[in-house]
């Protein structure tokens, strides 16, 4: 019945860091469920009541809702997120999670327009070597990363600090289902129905890392969530990748910190590609650019550098559609960045 317990346990609401330290106490998730039946463990009414439903009704639900559960060492949970000492004994997963080391992209959820544009292409670019993008699909860098990877035909992963099928934040609820739709999955050691709370989204960063070989913080400050995962990652022995930014710029305040400590810079998506490759071996796919593509962005882009506010005003068009046409022609090769300006590569 080991089984039966560990699923009742992932229902009781408690912190993941809780929940182990009582498995420990008590010897077993048997043992712990029986000392939470006798009262013999200080929990809230509800979180007995979620105890007391035996799997089999827990599982039938999940099947309505296209949920499933992977139980850590069963086929199909993560060998590599398994094989940590404190990795998520249930995940509740929707979609395709794929079975290799992904590359993760993570940073503030409040990104520059410059930490935005960048986080596109190196979700396009990591997509195009053919890894999957693991990131956290919240606002900002997170989801501009899995943007880009889906404009780039990839897989990813999005690890949620709620239930699985609880959108956060609600107006990604469509880039989660694209996200779906393309063959990756959502994941969360969190049971459906579980809303988002900020006590939630530190421990899910371990998964973020646990899931990837290589980590990239692209904007992060000091006090965010990405340098949580960036310490998770070094503790888990994952190669951790920093994008250097202005030292005046508070996005970047985080970022610099973990280069001076000895965390490798990487400087765009094609040195991203080149480092990560040396971690998870060669690409496998690359994104093939139609070698005379010319769009009318290209057409006013000369070598010179120019401003995406300039473009938009020649061209047009809104500054929002210039900075994705921006990120989708640097990803093929065909536009380099540097310092906000753009110029034909």
């Amino acid at each position: 019945m080991t089984r039966d317990h560990r699923i009742r346990l992932a229902y009781t609401g408690l912190h993941p860091a809780r929940l182990r330290d009582l498995i420990e106490q008590y010897g077993s998730p048997a043992l712990l469920v029986d000392a939470i039946t006798h009262g013999e463990v200080r929990l809230s009414e509800g979180a007995k009541r979620r105890v007391a439903v035996p799997s089999s009704d827990r599982l039938a639900g999940l099947d309505g809702a296209g949920v499933r559960i992977l139980l850590r060492g069963d086929l199909g949970y993560p060998v590599h997120l398994g094989e940590l000492p404190d990795a998520p004994d249930v995940l509740f997963c929707r979609g395709s999670l794929p079975p290799e080391l992904g590359v993760a992209l993570v940073g503030t959820r409040a990104a520059t327009r410059y930490g935005i544009l960048l986080a596109r292409a190196m979700g396009r670019a990591v997509a195009a070597a053919g890894w999957p993008v693991v990131s956290g699909l919240a606002r900002g860098v997170d989801g501009a990363a899995h943007e880009g990877m889906l404009e780039a035909g990839g897989r990813g992963v999005a690890v949620l600090g709620s239930g699985a099928d609880v959108w956060y934040p609600a107006e990604h609820r469509g880039l989660g289902e694209r996200v779906l739709a393309a063959g990756g999955a959502i994941v969360s050691e969190y049971p459906p129905g579980t809303p988002p709370a900020g006590w939630r989204f530190p421990p899910r960063n371990r998964i973020i890392s646990g899931l990837s070989g290589v980590v990239v913080i692209i904007e992060a400050r000091v006090d965010g969530g990405a340098l949580i995962t960036a310490r998770r990652a070094l503790e888990q022995g994952r190669d951790v990748f920093v994008v250097p930014g202005d030292v005046d710029r508070s996005t970047s305040e985080g970022c610099n910190l973990l280069i001076r400590d000895g965390a490798h810079p990487v400087l765009g998506p094609d040195d991203l590609v080149e480092a990560a490759e040396r971690v998870l071996g060669p690409a496998t796919r690359r994104a093939a650019t139609p070698a005379r593509e010319v769009t009318p962005l290209l057409r006013i882009l000369g070598p010179a550098g120019r401003h995406p506010d300039d473009l938009a005003d020649d061209l047009g068009w809104d500054v929002a559609k210039v900075l994705v046409e921006l990120a989708r022609l640097e990803a093929a090769g065909r536009v380099v960045m540097e310092g906000g300006l753009a110029a034909v590569r």
